[in-house]
């Protein structure tokens, strides 16, 4: 079978309404769209959410909450996905984005304390949780504040 031969099932396609193509068409005369009014003007320009000129729902509807435009955003991983680095290794944003640990870069990184750290690594973030600190520096590694 090649892509040309494909065909729709029967049902599955419809054919196009023709407006304004006389009596015979079904649709002759209002062409489908009433008689007079707004709608039935060509080009009727009524945006969305128009409610014919009552106080539309977005309006209607109290504002919550509120968007600080200068959070700064933390991304944060556990200590347990650091066991992927070598024993040794320095581990720092571009590390942890180049291993898939992170997949974006945030303003800031902050490493927290779940899982286990069994590896000697060199850690640097913006900002370690004091367990996760003493979890690093037990196995033998350094936590480095950037």
């Amino acid at each position: 079978m090649k892509l040309n031969q494909l065909s729709a099932v029967p049902g599955a396609t419809k054919e196009a309404k023709r407006i304004g193509r006389g009596h015979g068409s079904g649709n002759g005369k209002t062409a489908g769209k009433g008689h007079k009014g707004q709608k039935a003007r060509a080009g009727h320009g009524m945006r969305p959410g128009f409610e014919g000129g009552q106080m539309p729902l977005q309006r209607r509807i109290p504002k919550r909450g509120f968007n600080n435009i200068f959070a700064k955003e933390v991304v944060s991983i556990n200590v347990g996905s650091l066991n992927r680095f070598e024993d040794g290794a320095q581990v720092d944003v571009e590390a942890l984005l180049a291993a898939g640990v992170l997949k974006k870069r945030g303003d800031a990184l902050k490493i927290l304390a779940n899982g286990e750290v069994t590896k000697k690594l060199t850690v640097k973030a913006q900002a370690f949780s004091e367990a996760a600190k003493a979890k690093i520096e037990a196995a033998g590694g350094k936590a480095e504040v950037v």
